[in-house]
């Protein structure tokens, strides 16, 4: 099969317009996020642990901190971003422990969800309320 220069022109434009468009497609609502993560079980309380700071003056550079003993993934969410899924770690039987450190990014004042996959298949949850300030003057 010969390809000729107006196909292989017209191909490569298709993908910069795909490329352009942000999220065609690839967006999850956290419904989405949270049923894929879970199976659909329902997410208990405890055994997870969400450390994030109560107000971020840059939201550019967020600190968080989950530490979920016993857990073999954690998924964080920020409910306000445009995409809210922000990272998954998932742990091997050689973790030492089963903590994960980063910093998100946060477009506004949001509620940041941490959950864990226990080892025994059961989903705990843990959640922040994170200001985030412009410039430091709390706008």
């Amino acid at each position: 099969m010969t390809i000729s220069r107006r196909d292989a022109i017209l191909a490569g434009f298709g993908g910069f317009a795909a490329a352009a468009l942000p999220g065609l497609g690839l967006a999850a609502t956290m419904e989405e996020l949270t049923t894929a993560f879970t199976g659909g079980a329902a997410p208990g309380e405890g055994g997870i642990t969400l450390t994030a700071p109560e107000i971020a003056e840059n939201g550019n550079t967020v600190p968080v901190e989950v530490n979920a003993p016993g857990a073999v993934a954690i998924m964080l969410l920020a409910a306000g971003n445009p995409e809210p899924a922000v990272a998954t770690f998932t742990f091997g039987p050689a973790a030492g422990s089963q903590r994960a450190a980063t910093r998100i990014r946060l477009a506004k004042t949001q509620d940041v969800i941490a959950m864990a996959k226990m080892a025994d298949g059961s989903i705990v949850q843990a959640s922040s309320t994170v200001k985030v300030t412009i410039g430091g003057c709390g706008g």
